[in-house]
């Protein structure tokens, strides 16, 4: 247990990756990204893949390392980033973990709730009930069926919707009663590393990013993918905004608008759940680099000492 992995996180280009790499070069070690948007080598500016540069200056694992046509869950990537850790663990006495998808995050420091196995046709019923009804009509079974999860998750993320209702039919019991289970045993210890920031600058460099991305390029990218639409991996922000557009049901103007809008609010979603985690450390955004590092090795030396 004097293993310890920084895990840093926070929302959207408030600058993870930056501080992910400072931590990294600091400990001589090496990074697991915990961001699901950025597993696929098919998408790489729409999900502010780190550039080359970054990449070379630490090394990093589970960056583009799948194809969007590969399934890929949360529980794979718990699997692999566990065994990985193992290996760099052998070597290092401290590994960087990085990323804004609380939900992966979380099934490395804690573990996954497990579900029971259900039948495939509960899902294709209501894969079925979305396309003739509409999401508000799952959100509003949702709502029925299992109120206590109906106010927790993203109603409007039609996947997270109907998996809630697919255990809820399939099990007979409530999704809700399968989540927040005790945390799993780790053979490593874990500080956890918040950037935030007022809610206006968040808002500002999320605008900024989304501009810098297609002057980078992202609406050719977007094109490039666009025949593996239905892929899981590119049902998020980003890509299915731009795919109205090339549909001719948005203006690109209107698309762009889109996806700062529901970027901004991905953002908000993830400041939500990572403030949930009390033993955060937070820090401004604008951090002064020997401050922060101070900071942060004096809790290893802590967690090491105690």
């Amino acid at each position: 247990m004097n293993k310890i992995l920084i895990s840093v996180v926070g929302p959207t280009a408030i600058g993870k990756t930056k501080l992910a790499i400072l931590l990294a070069q600091y400990y001589d070690t090496e990074i697991i990204s915990a961001d699901s948007r950025q597993f696929f080598k098919e998408m790489n500016i729409g999900t502010a893949v780190p550039t080359n540069e970054e990449l070379n200056q630490a090394k990093h694992h589970f960056i583009q390392h799948k194809n969007i046509s590969e399934p890929y869950s949360v529980g794979d990537f718990e699997r692999d980033a566990i065994e990985k850790l193992s290996y760099l663990f052998k070597t290092n006495e401290v590994v960087i973990m990085v990323g804004g998808s609380g939900l992966y995050v979380n099934a490395v420091t804690d573990g996954l709730n497990y579900f029971p196995t259900i039948k495939a046709d509960v899902r294709e019923a209501l894969n079925f009930e979305l396309k003739e009804h509409g999401i508000k009509y799952l959100q509003q079974k949702l709502e029925r069926l299992d109120p206590v999860y109906f106010n927790k998750v993203d109603i409007h993320n039609p996947q997270r919707v109907i998996r809630a209702l697919e255990v809820t039919i399939g099990s007979g019991k409530p999704y809700s009663s399968f989540i927040d289970k005790p945390k799993a045993e780790r053979g490593f210890r874990v500080i956890t590393v918040g950037i935030k920031a007022d809610r206006a600058i968040i808002y500002d460099r999320i605008n900024h990013r989304v501009d810098l991305m297609l002057t980078a390029g992202l609406l050719e990218e977007a094109k490039e993918v666009l025949p593996y639409r239905n892929y899981n991996a590119l049902q998020t922000v980003g890509y299915k905004e731009l795919f109205n557009f090339f549909d001719d049901q948005w203006t690109l103007e209107f698309a762009i608008s889109e996806i700062k809008k529901y970027t901004r609010r991905f953002a908000k979603r993830q400041l939500t759940w990572f403030l949930k985690n009390e033993n955060t450390i937070w820090f401004d955004y604008d951090y002064e680099q020997n401050h922060i590092l101070n900071e942060i090795n004096t809790e290893v030396l802590k967690l090491k000492n105690g």
